[in-house]
């Protein structure tokens, strides 16, 4: 298990943080592991933690009541979510769901705020982290409604690679058809047809439970 230096130290939040700062957030944290297909929250609950992807991958979505689901954002190593539920102090409005065995960094409610209150730091990357999240949202709707499948798993394999948002990737994902497949709401034959069409035009290699990005750029643009 990591310990909780470790997880503050190698945490991208943590890197303009007085040391004081970064005290009282080791003290604050804690690990939780999940094992895969596990609900880690359901819409409505509340999760008074800050929270954070040391390994595996989770899921952000809801289900309307017409029964629609919608996926917002899928989470990996080095990703931290939950802030502005934090911040309002208010239920989930969305379930997760660990799309493989994953462990999470959880930063109580009271460290958070402390940070949030005392921190200019911390403050700077909440801004940085909320502009990111938004803009990733609007991309969301917009795809949902006008771009096609191969599209989407294009659009939803680039935002693995965010740098603000998902700093723990680099060049390439851990993550299987299926996964990436829940993530962009297609099944699992579309998800690899996709990627087979993606590989055919350069942008991608896929390998075993493995897809290394080769032009970043053009995935995160593509409409088909």
């Amino acid at each position: 298990m990591v310990t909780s230096h470790d997880l503050v130290r190698t945490a991208i939040w943590a890197r303009e943080l007085a040391e004081d700062e970064i005290e009282r957030a080791r003290r604050g944290l804690t690990e939780r592991q999940f094992p895969k297909g596990a609900y880690i929250c359901h819409r409505g609950d509340r999760l008074d933690y800050w929270t954070g992807v040391i390994t595996g991958l989770v899921k952000i979505s809801a289900i309307s009541r017409g029964g629609k689901a919608m996926t917002f954002a899928g989470v990996g190593p080095g990703g931290w979510f939950g802030e502005g539920s934090m911040l309002k102090d208010e239920t989930r409005k969305y379930d997760l769901v660990a799309l493989r065995d994953t462990s999470l960094a959880l930063l109580n409610k009271s460290t958070f705020l402390w940070l949030y209150e005392n921190s200019k730091a911390f403050n700077r990357f909440l801004v940085r982290q909320l502009n990111e999240r938004m803009g990733q949202f609007i991309a969301t709707i917009e795809q949902d409604r006008i771009l096609d499948p191969k599209a989407r798993v294009a659009r939803n394999l680039s935002w693995l690679f965010n740098p603000v948002l998902y700093p723990g990737t680099r060049g390439h994902i851990e993550i299987t058809q299926e996964e990436l497949g829940l993530l962009a709401g297609v099944s699992r034959p579309v998800a690899n047809r996709s990627l087979q069409a993606l590989e055919d035009e350069g942008l991608i290699r896929v390998e075993h439970e493995r897809i290394t990005v080769l032009d970043l750029g053009r995935l995160a643009v593509y409409d088909g």
